[in-house]
Protein backbone atom coordinates (compact mmCIF):
# COMPACT_ATOMS: atom_id res chain seq x y z
CA UNK A 1 0.00 0.00 0.00
CA UNK A 2 1.37 3.41 0.87
CA UNK A 3 4.41 4.34 2.91
CA UNK A 4 2.26 6.27 5.39
CA UNK A 5 1.53 4.65 8.75
CA UNK A 6 -1.97 3.38 9.45
CA UNK A 7 -3.96 5.58 11.81
CA UNK A 8 -7.44 6.15 13.21
CA UNK A 9 -9.50 8.52 11.06
CA UNK A 10 -12.21 10.89 12.26
CA UNK A 11 -14.83 12.05 9.71
CA UNK A 12 -17.49 14.56 10.78
CA UNK A 13 -16.68 13.87 14.42
CA UNK A 14 -17.04 10.08 14.13
CA UNK A 15 -14.34 7.42 14.11
CA UNK A 16 -14.17 5.59 10.78
CA UNK A 17 -14.81 1.83 11.08
CA UNK A 18 -14.43 -0.62 8.21
CA UNK A 19 -17.86 -2.07 7.26
CA UNK A 20 -16.24 -5.35 6.18
CA UNK A 21 -13.88 -6.30 9.04
CA UNK A 22 -14.62 -3.59 11.65
CA UNK A 23 -10.94 -2.59 11.76
CA UNK A 24 -10.22 1.03 12.77
CA UNK A 25 -6.77 1.70 11.27
CA UNK A 26 -6.51 3.17 7.78
CA UNK A 27 -3.87 4.41 5.36
CA UNK A 28 -4.50 7.62 3.43
CA UNK A 29 -3.97 8.52 -0.24
CA UNK A 30 -5.32 10.99 -2.80
CA UNK A 31 -6.85 10.05 -6.16
CA UNK A 32 -7.91 12.15 -9.14
CA UNK A 33 -11.56 12.07 -10.19
CA UNK A 34 -10.96 12.03 -13.94
CA UNK A 35 -13.58 13.25 -16.40
CA UNK A 36 -13.81 12.44 -20.10
CA UNK A 37 -13.70 16.09 -21.14
CA UNK A 38 -10.50 17.03 -19.35
CA UNK A 39 -8.88 13.71 -20.27
CA UNK A 40 -9.70 14.34 -23.96
CA UNK A 41 -7.80 17.65 -23.78
CA UNK A 42 -4.94 16.05 -21.78
CA UNK A 43 -5.83 18.16 -18.72
CA UNK A 44 -6.19 15.36 -16.17
CA UNK A 45 -4.24 17.42 -13.64
CA UNK A 46 -7.14 19.92 -13.53
CA UNK A 47 -9.67 17.36 -12.25
CA UNK A 48 -10.88 17.41 -8.66
CA UNK A 49 -9.36 14.97 -6.21
CA UNK A 50 -10.69 12.60 -3.58
CA UNK A 51 -9.21 11.37 -0.34
CA UNK A 52 -9.11 7.59 0.09
CA UNK A 53 -8.93 5.81 3.41
CA UNK A 54 -7.80 2.22 2.94
CA UNK A 55 -8.43 -0.36 5.67
CA UNK A 56 -5.08 -1.63 6.90
CA UNK A 57 -6.58 -5.07 7.54
CA UNK A 58 -8.78 -6.02 4.54
CA UNK A 59 -8.07 -3.25 1.99
CA UNK A 60 -11.61 -1.82 1.78
CA UNK A 61 -11.45 1.73 0.32
CA UNK A 62 -13.52 4.70 1.45
CA UNK A 63 -13.75 7.62 -1.02
CA UNK A 64 -14.37 11.17 0.19
CA UNK A 65 -14.54 14.19 -2.09
CA UNK A 66 -13.38 17.32 -0.35
CA UNK A 67 -13.93 20.78 -1.78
Amino acid sequence: MSNYPAEEIIVSGKKLVCPICEHTLFRTRKSLLNTRGLTFFDLDWANKSAINYICDHCGYIFWFRRE
